[in-house]
This record gives structure tokens, C-alpha cells and sequence, in this order.
């Protein structure tokens, strides 16, 4: 087929386009157009090469997924030796490295290095050829590995081609294939809904991804690339630093660390890791440690190399965050809506720095998938501030004597009954408001912020408070006087007064608000939000049936009957009746044009938006309407994609489901108030 040179051109301006603004996402974090023209740019080369097929090529933006699955990985030597690094694991370790350094160069001044925190991923070669992306290995034994070329071509944060207009002849970059937290959290939740094997951290997740013979799965894996090392470069001067040869490789379009310095001497060098180490726990993604290397190359050339490691770097290493402890027992806690949760006591072990002896294990699903046993050695993981949770068991040291822990047949707190429904995971107390347990959790979600917004009401005050017996209900709050609350422990005259102004004025919310602040299981802000929009008053609401429920948008049967279940129970309806009493009030719902100006549109919302949150941008749909969905299908009325929006927006395309921007939708709120 003949292809007109103006077609020619457009195709390679697209390509630039599309390769421009890769760079300034995935290399500076600095997008210049919407993600919205981004997805035109790619949309409007797709269909140009579909009429043209002898225009496409292997460094096409287009062409991220197309190989066919492998039936094997093939080996690949590599030229230069992918080695491994020695590590230290406090500071009188790294001043003996660089003690060893400076006596090895007999260099009396203060050394020069070039540090970045440790990636927890998986090492990578990436080979290119007049520009091009040829070639992607695993470090495998640091001699050989496995060619993952077309796994690794669908990594969009990866350029098929090099940026600019000085591009080497040949450049080998050596990096690291890692997952960011939010990419392994929705790997994971996509993985249980599948009901397929989910991962025990992002390290296994990436690895796992990467090495899949099918390079489609991995197209669908978030994984992200950064660049550590210039391996081999030619046709053109290599720089003499290592700071600089990082700076050559993000001015080809390959990413680098954000956060990596030139360092004069050891002080600035443990200042850094200092530094980082606080920042750890606020990272996007995981880190182990920080690596430490020689800037100047010379120096680099002069120190040399032992059998497996050069000398001239280190890994100084971050306390270990997941560890081996021992199983004691399992106790079950009780929550605000009555499930039952097991709770691993430990044998007290560091964990990242801190101190764990109690971890979750979640629900009786995970005990026995993971095939937990008291007595066990189990693997305990840590990261941030999430809590400390049972990984997996060490099968190894496993005693015949060890037992599976059982769900206790009646409530460890207030000795109801414990029952399970069919279909769900959850073990539930039946006890309801007579649980101590359940109580103390549905006033602390009674008070929160999004609920009645009880200023002052803290967590450790509604615990004093109920195991005094001073308060049985949420109702119990406005009768509380003066002298009982000054009564509490820490509790000034000053401090009492203001818990009462802020019960007082506690007394005046919304419609929506008392519902959610209710705790109705599974009714969160949107549901009761859609709520009181469709029946605007409480006695509607509470005369409803579960098949009147279930005309409101997104109440399905399992919510319709925890509704109805709630409204129906006699201690309830007293609890509410006492509220009213009380003085607890809201203005009238009125209905509005608003809430039928979007019915029967089905809206997507994707990615991050900058003036609203999720729930927000949600509530303003519903409320004109609007059904908000968390999936898009062809029935789908249109995406909403803010910043990062990830595959919805692909799957909306091949939808021809339109897209719009953060600017579309405030133009669609306007055109519908």
C-alpha cells in the first residue's frame, strides 16, 4: 500500500507528541496536557496504522502489547556483570566503608558519593540500539538471565525509543521494575475478586508480573521502571560522574529517582539517610535502604570490584520490616458492627523500629488459606502506619501439637450468639447494642467527623465513658451533666463545658448525616445521602420495606436488608426515639429539578480530581440523579478522569465511552444545577 508522505509525517509527529508528553509524566511528574488529549494523541495514531499497517514498528507507542506468550523465558549473557551489592546495616558499618575507601584510594579528603534510596523491586537490563529499545533481562546470577523484553516493552513508564537529538549508538541502563503501594493494593483487590492468588508485598507482585509468560498479563500489572546505572554506553562520552550519567539517562527519557543527591563526606551521607528514613513511611512506594556509590567514576574505576560486589558502593539497609516471631495465640475482636476479628498474639519482636506483639489475620478465610497454627513461626510484615499483619508460616518448623485456631461459637465480649451469613466471609456477634464492644465502636463512629462531628468526643474518652457505664447508647450523650464528664480522668471544667457545647450544637445536622451516623452496616455517606434525597424524612425511611429500599439507586438486597433489619428492631427504634427527644434536628429535604436532571446516566469517576474527593464528585451526581458506578461498561453515560486515572480510561475508549475532564464535569454540575 502506498502511504502518502503527509501521512508519513503525521504519523512521526504523533509519535513525538505521544513520546513528549511520556516523559514529562513518567520522568518529570510534570504533565503538560490532559490526560484526555494525551488518550486523542493515541486514539488518532491507533487509527491511522489500523488503515496503514506498514507504518507501524516495534517503538511505537502503540505497540506496548502485541507479542504472543512464550512458552519459555531465553537465557541472555549479560556483557557486563549484573553484581549484587554488599550491605551495612547501622553507622559504625558505613564508617568502616568509607574508611575502607578512603585508605584503599589513598585520598585523605573528604569522599564524594552519589546516594538514592534502595528500591524494593525487582533488577533490570534495558538495552538500546541507535535508540531503540532491543533488548530487557533479569539480573538472574549476575552472568545470565531470562529475556523479558516483551514483558517489559508494555511498562509505559519504559521508552520504547530514546529521547532526544544526541541519542547514543548503543546504551545499556540497568534499573529497578517496582509497583507502588496504591498499584499493589488495587492488584491485590482486583486479584480477590477473581478469586486468584494475591501477593504478599509489592517486591512479590512486581517480580511475579514481570516474569509472566504471557505479556498481556503484564500489560495489565502497574509497574513502574527506575533508572541506577549507565552498564555500557557508546557513541557518545560517557560522563564522569555518577550524578551525571543519571542526568544523561532522564535526558533520554528514562526515569530516575527524585530523590537522589551528590553528597560531600560521611556526615552528609548519614544525614541523607536520615532524612530518608523519615520520609520512608510517606512514600508511594517501598524502599529497604539507601544505596551509597562513589560519584567519581575514576575513583569508581580505582576501587574495583571482589567477586560478587564493586567497593565502591553500599546498601545501608533500613531495619527489617518483616520478621520472624512466634505464634502464641489468636483472640477474636469484637467491631462496631459485630464481626469478628482475629487477632494474632505474638512473642514481642522489632518490626521496622517498633515494637509488635499483636498482628491481624484478618478473617477465618485468610487463617486457613494461610494455614496459620498457634504455636507457629510466622512471617510478620509492617509498612507505615498500617497494621502489623501475619504474612505466612514458616511450614518448616511446624509441631504436630500446633492448632488451628476456631471461631469462638458464642461473643467474647458480651456471650451472644456468633453467626455467619452464607455468602460472606464475616463471623458476627448477634448481641447488637447490648455488645460493651459494639457499643463503644458505633458511639466513636457516631461522633466522627463525617457522622454528627462531635468535637472533643475522642476514642479514649467514649471508652471511659462506657466502661464506667455512664453512657449505654449514643442516646446517653445528651444527658450527660457537667459534673459527670468533668469526672472523667483528664477530663478539666473547661474541657467538660466544651464536649457539652459540642454536643449541643451537635444536635443541628442533616437528614443524610443522622443516617450514616447511625451505623447501619454497609450504609456509608453516598448510600445515605441517596437515602434521604429519595425519601426525605426519617419516618418515610423507617416505614420502608426491603423492596421499597431497593428502588434507590445502588441499594442492592444485602443493604436493603441490613436497612430494614436495623429499623426493625425495637432497641433501635427506642435509641432513635430518645435522639428526636433530645433535640436532635435537621431541615426539611426538599426535592429539586437537581435530582432528576441526570437520571438514568451512569457516570465512572477515575484517577484523582483536584478540587473535589471521590466522595464529593460522587455526591453531586447522585444528587442530581446520576448513578455512579465503579466499573465501566458499554452502558456506561461517561468516564471522569482526573490526574493518574489508570485502565478505566483505556477500557472507556474501547468503549467509545466518552471521557471527560475535571473541567467537563464542572461544566456538566453547572448545566445541571
Amino acid at each position: 500500500m502506498i502511504v502518502p508522505d503527509a501521512i508519513r509525517k503525521q504519523v512521526s509527529d504523533l509519535r513525538d507528541q505521544i513520546n513528549f508528553h511520556n516523559i514529562q509524566y513518567y520522568v518529570h511528574d510534570e504533565p503538560q496536557v490532559t490526560d484526555q488529549y494525551y488518550d486523542q494523541l493515541l486514539r488518532r495514531l491507533q487509527e491511522i496504522e489500523e488503515q496503514y499497517p506498514d507504518l507501524i514498528s516495534p517503538d511505537s507507542p502503540t505497540q506496548r502489547v502485541g507479542a504472543e506468550a512464550a512458552q519459555q523465558f531465553e537465557s541472555v549473557e549479560h556483557v557486563i556483570p549484573m553484581l549484587s551489592l554488599d550491605n551495612a546495616f547501622n553507622e559504625a558499618e558505613m564508617q568502616a566503608f568509607n574508611k575502607r575507601l578512603g585508605d584503599l584510594l589513598d585520598h585523605s579528603d573528604e569522599l564524594e558519593y552519589c546516594a538514592e534510596p534502595k528500591l524494593d523491586g525487582l533488577a533490570v537490563s534495558l538495552l538500546y540500539e541507535q535508540g531503540l529499545l532491543i533488548q530487557a533481562a533479569t539480573r538472574g546470577d549476575g552472568r545470565s538471565g531470562e529475556n523479558i523484553t516483551a514483558n517489559v516493552r508494555t511498562i509505559k513508564s519504559i521508552p520504547l525509543k530514546l529521547a532526544g537529538s544526541d541519542i547514543p549508538e548503543m546504551l545499556e541502563v540497568r534499573g529497578e521494575v517496582f509497583m507502588t503501594l496504591e498499584g499493589f493494593n488495587q492488584l491485590n483487590e482486583a486479584q480477590r475478586l477473581k478469586e486468584a492468588k494475591v501477593f504478599a508485598n509489592p517486591r512479590n507482585a512486581a517480580a511475579g508480573s514481570l516474569r509472566q509468560l504471557d505479556p498481556a498479563i503484564t500489560a495489565e500489572r502497574p509497574l513502574s521502571f527506575c533508572s541506577y546505572a549507565i552498564a555500557r554506553i557508546k557513541g557518545r562520552d560517557n560522563p564522569s560522574s555518577q550524578y551525571q550519567q543519571m542526568h544523561l539517562v532522564q535526558s533520554l527519557g528514562l526515569p530516575i529517582s527524585p530523590l537522589i543527591e551528590q553528597l560531600d563526606g560521611l556526615d552528609r551521607c548519614i544525614d541523607y539517610y536520615r532524612r530518608i528514613a523519615l520520609q520512608r513511611d510517606s512514600l508511594s512506594f517501598e524502599i529497604d535502604g539507601v544505596v551509597f556509590k562513589l560519584n567519581d567514576r575514576s575513583q569508581q574505576q580505582q576501587a574495583g570490584f571482589v567477586s560478587r560486589a564493586p567497593r565502591w558502593a553500599i546498601a545501608w539497609k533500613f531495619p527489617a520490616q518483616e520478621v520472624m516471631t512466634r505464634l502464641l495465640d489468636v483472640e477474636f475482636q469484637v467491631g462496631r458492627t459485630g464481626a469478628l476479628t482475629p487477632v494474632a498474639r505474638l512473642e514481642p519482636v522489632n518490626v521496622g523500629g517498633v515494637i509488635v506483639s499483636n498482628a491481624t489475620l484478618h478473617n477465618m478465610d485468610e487463617i486457613h488459606r494461610k494455614d496459620v497454627r498457634i504455636g507457629d513461626t510466622v512471617i510478620v510484615r509492617r509498612a507505615g502506619d498500617v497494621i502489623p499483619e501475619v504474612v505466612s508460616v514458616v511450614q518448616k518448623d511446624r509441631q504436630p501439637s500446633f492448632v488451628l485456631p476456631m471461631m469462638p461459637e458464642r461473643c467474647p465480649v458480651c456471650h451472644s450468639e456468633v453467626i455467619k451469613q452464607e455468602g460472606q466471609a464475616a463471623y458476627r456477634c448477634s448481641g447488637g447494642l447490648i455488645c460493651a464492644a459494639q457499643r463503644k465502636e458505633a458511639i466513636k463512629h457516631f461522633a466522627s467527623r463525617k457522622a454528627l462531628d462531635i468535637d472533643g468526643l475522642g476514642d479514649k474518652l467514649v471508652e471511659q465513658m462506657v466502661d464506667l457505664q455512664m453512657i449505654q447508647s449514643v442516646a446517653d450523650l445528651y444527658t450527660l451533666t457537667l459534673e459527670q464528664v468533668s469526672s472523667l480522668e483528664r477530663m478539666a471544667e473547661k474541657s467538660a463545658n466544651n464536649l457539652l457545647q459540642a454536643l449541643e450544637q451537635s444536635k443541628r445536622t442533616t437528614l443524610a448525616r443522622f443516617i450514616y451516623a447511625l451505623g447501619i452496616r454497609e450504609v456509608g455517606e453516598a448510600t445515605a445521602e441517596a437515602l434521604a434525597t429519595h425519601y426525605q424524612t426519617l419516618e418515610r425511611l423507617i416505614q420502608s420495606d426491603e423492596d421499597d429500599l431497593m428502588q434507590v439507586d445502588d441499594v442492592g438486597p444485602v443493604v436493603a436488608h441490613n436497612i430494614a433489619h436495623f429499623f426493625s428492631r425495637t432497641e433501635n427504634q427506642q435509641i432513635i426515639r430518645q435522639l428526636l427527644d433530645a433535640g436532635l434536628n435537621w431541615p426539611d429535604v426538599q426535592p429539586s429539578d437537581i435530582a432528576k436532571s441526570l437520571s438514568g446516566a451512569t457516570y465512572v469517576i477515575t484517577g484523582t480530581l483536584a478540587k473535589y474527593s471521590r466522595t464529593e464528585a460522587s455526591n453531586f451526581l447522585k444528587q442530581r440523579g446520576a448513578k455512579v458506578s465503579s466499573s465501566v461498561s458499554a452502558k456506561t453515560t461517561a468516564v471522569i478522569a482526573g490526574t493518574k486515572p489508570g485502565s478505566k480510561v483505556d477500557k472507556a475508549i474501547k468503549l467509545n465511552v466518552p471521557v471527560l475532564t475535571e473541567e467537563d464535569f464542572e461544566s456538566l454540575l453547572e448545566d445541571t444545577e
